[in-house]
């Protein structure tokens, strides 16, 4: 890839490269075809990434800082049309939104591509016990989040990272299995996994059930 790393390195952080690593991983095992949306292009490492390896990549942002193709809100789309993408990218993007708004933002994600890849944060603060011996491909984690369990965000205050967020994973309302119930108004749930490498991160594989076969 050309890049200017000196650029990069005052902007990125290790896990901006992991993410990054995951969605093309995750992308890839769809084989899905390479007409990519991505919600929230950030520095562009995503996007770098993908082009490089010649996907058609078509960012999207409210915020015209990050100079994407498209300017909009994930929750009204109309500018795209019907499962103009293979794969919608929302990366750590929906807890950005307002909770009165994730119905709408889902159901255009799940409109505007056959599959999506809805990466989220964890609450709180993690500590992980990773275990790695070294033989038959064994790789073994224990992960322990310490976290106001029992807080339930209101959905219309950003409470959280420094009043960005308005909800997390873990928050009560917004844990694990509430978070798939949700998603699964509009998806099904293909895979679902917390990331072993940044484990701020909790990610789920979608396909829409407006286009499944």
């Amino acid at each position: 890839m050309s890049l200017d790393r000196a650029a990069w390195r005052r902007q990125l952080h290790l896990s901006n490269f992991v993410n990054a690593a995951y969605q093309f991983r995750d992308v890839e095992s769809l084989a899905a075809g390479n007409e990519l949306l991505i919600i929230g292009p950030g520095q562009g490492l995503d996007t770098a990434l993908f082009r490089w390896r010649e996907y058609r990549v078509t960012t999207f942002d409210i915020d015209a800082t990050f100079a994407p193709d498209v300017i909009g809100s994930c929750h009204q789309m109309d500018m795209f049309r019907d499962r103009q993408f293979d794969v919608v990218i929302a990366s750590h993007v929906l807890e950005h939104l307002p909770v009165p708004l994730l119905p709408g933002a889902l159901a255009e994600l799940a409109r505007v591509a056959h599959y999506a890849l809805v990466y989220l944060p964890m609450a709180g603060r993690h500590v992980t016990l990773r275990l790695i011996p070294g033989v038959f491909g064994l790789d073994l984690s224990f992960t322990f989040d310490l976290a106001a369990f029992w807080e339930k965000p209101d959905g219309v205050t950003p409470r959280y990272r420094g009043g960005q967020h308005y909800w997390e994973i873990g928050l009560r309302g917004y844990r694990w299995r509430d978070v798939e119930r949700m998603l699964s108004e509009q998806f099904r749930v293909l895979r679902s996994y917390r990331n072993a490498d940044w484990i701020e991160s909790g990610n789920f594989v979608l396909q829409s059930r407006r286009w499944a076969a």
